[in-house]
């Protein structure tokens, strides 16, 4: 079975592009929704998470701050390394089992930080990496309208991630997403084609 890695920059349209994978029969492993299980209340880094940052980290409803950690690690790359090197092996070991799991002709992982970790060399299980690509003002606005956030906060955001040229420098298949969605859809489509 072939295992595709799918990224792309904030705004890019990594999320319809997996629902049309998905659509198609493709199975989708989400890194982030992987992650997220692993700091609930409940989840296997919750308690380390605690231990380490102090329950400052807490909503009232005991689940985490999401955005004052982001805001943390952001300013704190020692703070990013350690929570990076707690999270990344068991992300990587459930999309590993996940996948084996997978009754699905092909899976999509979708790794929005591939780019930024790819030189770690933890990728060797994927086949291929797709790389959801639009032109960069397109991508800053959909930032701004998804998000709620203004022109500098999407620019920042954008600016802390991987360039364009550094996603697309390991990409073995490019989505361009800057025209209308058929469009995008038939590109998903020959893909599709391709890795079944």
């Amino acid at each position: 079975m072939r295992i595709a890695g799918l990224t792309g920059g904030i705004g890019s349209g990594k999320s319809i592009v997996a629902d049309m994978f998905l659509a198609l029969g493709a199975d989708i492993i989400d890194t982030d929704e992987i992650a997220h299980q692993l700091v609930v209340p409940d989840g296997a880094c919750y308690n380390i998470l605690l231990e380490h940052f102090g329950n400052d980290i807490l909503l009232p409803d005991t689940t985490l701050n999401r955005s004052l950690l982001r805001e943390i690690i952001f300013n704190n790359p020692d703070e990013k390394q350690w929570l990076e090197s707690l999270l990344h092996p068991l992300i990587r070991d459930e999309v590993k089992k996940q996948a084996s799991n997978s009754a699905a002709p092909y899976c999509i992982i979708v790794i929005p930080l591939l780019a930024e970790t790819y030189k770690q060399g933890n990728y060797t299980y994927l086949d291929r990496i797709i790389v959801v690509d639009c032109d960069p003002k397109v991508q800053l606005q959909r930032a701004m309208e998804r998000d709620g956030v203004s022109e500098a906060s999407a620019q920042t955001i954008i600016d802390a991630q991987a360039t364009r040229e550094a996603r697309l420098k390991i990409a073995d298949d490019i989505i361009n997403n800057d025209q209308h969605i058929e469009h995008l859809r038939q590109q998903v489509a020959a893909l599709h084609q391709q890795y079944s």
